[in-house]
């Protein structure tokens, strides 16, 4: 994926760049640091969470640099206009590069809360200053995965395509959040720029406004078929949904005697319980059997789940999913954070109340029975999750290709344990312990090593 001509330096908070000019001044840059990003808390009616986003997390970090243009801006807020080295900063900036190591979770893994989705291990300064994006490019795109998990899941099989970019809050949640989508089981998009850059199937039918354009809804679907005579599904909801689908019928009969066949129809309005039979029916004593009906109008995992309770024989072939999807409409923030674990070889905690954090570097192991979030010294049963992908600032092997991605998902998720529960070593709770014990200065309790 290429990066549109913005300063990508500067997609970050503020305090990471006034920290990083602190951090210069008092010679702490090049301390290694380790930090976690994880997420604290399940979004509500959520069972785990499908991690995505690593590969615009990388692309980030390995063309992470200083633009003069940015450097300048820096250096004119108010801020720095006492900065006691500004030419040394300036200098620092000019050299920057992300030279540290990362591990993390392959994409498309289903992970609990208070798991690292990823380990940075880093010179204090670049570790400090890529927190946010990180943040927002993980926790954006494993939120859209894990609604689209969820609405795949009660589709129970069925093509869920992504209809949503229109609904997306901004023209880079669009294009990612229909990569997000494909990766937890969507068979495609409605996103042109998603199919160009991560070879997603790009599909559509057509507006209303297309149908209305012409005299009249028959003459709308010839005009269509005949532009796209291998490659149609007629919108049958304009006027009237039962009158709309014989008018397709029609026009599907006519396909037939030139050789070709109509695709589809999709409705997009009123009582998918009722209309959907009713427009197989139809279609099915036309001759039109093999003609698939696809089904849109606001729809979500409740309302598809529904449907199939509600309509027995689950006729519907394809899901148009949108804005519920797109901006996961029921609970749309991830509470992820990244946290540091470790300064220079030692661990460190956070006590804030409710904010508790692990420390030092970690590995999660997933067996049959759950998961065991460990010390990153420690070799215990299962798979460990975490894995290199940087070393020294360069990736050590190409990452998957996104349809592998979407593979190992839906592999992941059907072998996962379940329910996902988290048990923390002993060896890492001792550690916990000790660092409390330390911090809030109590006597640390059972015996430690």
């Amino acid at each position: 994926m290429d990066f549109p001509p913005v300063f990508w330096e500067l997609a970050t908070d503020w305090y990471q760049i006034s920290m990083l000019g602190g951090y210069f001044h008092h010679k702490k840059v090049d301390q290694i640091a380790v930090f976690d990003l994880f997420y604290r808390q399940l979004p509500n009616h959520r069972e785990f969470i499908i991690t995505a986003g690593l590969e615009q997390a990388i692309e980030y970090l390995t063309r992470l640099r200083f633009d003069p243009e940015a450097i300048e801006f820096i250096l004119a807020h108010p801020a720095f206009k006492q900065y006691p080295d500004p030419e040394g900063f300036r200098a620092y900036l000019q050299a920057f590069r992300f030279t540290g190591t990362v591990l993390a979770v392959p994409e498309g893994t289903p992970v609990a809360p208070n798991e690292p989705i990823l380990e940075v291990i880093a010179p204090l300064g670049q570790a400090q200053l890529v927190e946010t994006y990180l943040l927002c490019v993980i926790g954006h795109q494993s939120i859209v995965a894990s609604k689209a998990a969820r609405i795949v899941q009660a589709a129970q099989g069925k093509v869920v395509i992504d209809f949503g970019t229109r609904r997306a809050h901004g023209r880079e949640a669009g294009l990612l959040g229909a990569r997000a989508a494909y990766i937890a089981g969507c068979s495609g998009t409605s996103n042109v720029l998603a199919g160009m850059l991560f070879g997603i199937p790009v599909v559509g039918t057509q507006a209303h406004s297309w149908i209305q354009s012409f005299p009249t809804e028959l003459d709308a679907f010839r005009a269509y078929v005949e532009t796209y005579p291998d490659n149609n599904t007629l919108l049958i909801d304009t006027y009237d949904i039962a009158e709309g689908t014989r008018h397709a019928a029609q026009v599907g009969k006519e396909l037939q005697q030139k050789g070709h066949t109509l695709g589809g129809v999709r409705i997009d309005s009123g009582n998918l319980a009722t209309e959907i039979p009713r427009v197989r029916q139809i279609l099915d004593q036309a001759g039109q059997k093999t003609t698939k009906i696809v089904v849109s109008n606001d729809l979500n995992e409740y309302k598809i789940s529904d449907l199939a309770k509600r309509e027995p024989e689950f006729l519907a072939d394809i899901f148009g999913v949108g804005t519920e999807m797109i901006v996961a409409r029921d609970d749309p923030a991830l509470s992820v954070v990244y946290k540091l674990a470790e300064i220079d070889g030692c661990p460190c905690i956070k006590l804030s109340s409710g904010k508790v954090t692990y420390p030092g570097r970690k590995q999660i192991f997933r067996t049959k029975d759950g998961d065991v979030l460990a010390s990153g010294e420690e070799d215990l049963p299962g798979r460990p999750l975490l894995q290199p992908v940087l070393v020294n600032g360069t990736l050590i092997a190409p990452l998957p290709e996104l349809a592998d991605i979407q593979q190992y998902c839906l592999e992941a998720m059907k072998t996962m344990p379940k329910p996902l529960t988290v048990t923390i070593s002993p060896n890492l709770t001792n550690l916990v312990e000790i660092l409390t014990a330390k911090y809030a200065q109590i006597k640390p309790k059972g015996k430690h090593k």
